[in-house]
């Protein structure tokens, strides 16, 4: 395995990286989920986002297992989706104001950073098998 030059700590491929940052993605929405009030549009909301927050990860894991181009279109275009629902709920925490808006600032960032990254992705896995 390759060293980093900086700190001679075994060097992280792109994919490494991103899902690493998934993962960190998906504790944040654990940590957020568990935030939400008690109340039954709390739970709701808990639930809905819980599902479509922690998706992405393992779904981006069973993608660079994919069996074929076609198969790693398809579970990109998983994530994308999942990404997009969550970015939803965040959107419906942020307006109902069930949160304090600071705890939402970062999280729909990396939401936003994210969906960017696989938007990208998938176009350049759509043009690469064309």
């Amino acid at each position: 395995m390759e060293k980093n030059k900086i700190n001679n700590e075994p060097s992280r491929s792109r994919a490494d990286e991103l899902e690493e940052r998934l993962i960190d993605f998906t504790v944040r929405i654990v940590k957020l989920s568990s935030c939400l009030p008690k109340t039954p549009a709390g739970k709701h909301t808990a639930g809905q986002i819980l599902r479509s927050g922690t998706s992405p990860a393992p779904n981006y894991g069973e993608a660079r297992g994919a069996e074929s181009h076609a198969d790693f279109v398809h579970k990109v275009r998983i994530v994308l989706k999942e990404l997009n629902e969550t970015s939803i709920w965040l959107r419906v925490i942020e307006r109902s104001r069930i949160l304090k808006p600071e705890l939402l600032t970062e999280i729909i960032q990396e939401n936003n950073e994210l969906c960017r990254i696989f938007t990208a992705s998938l176009a350049t896995a759509r043009k690469g098998k064309q």
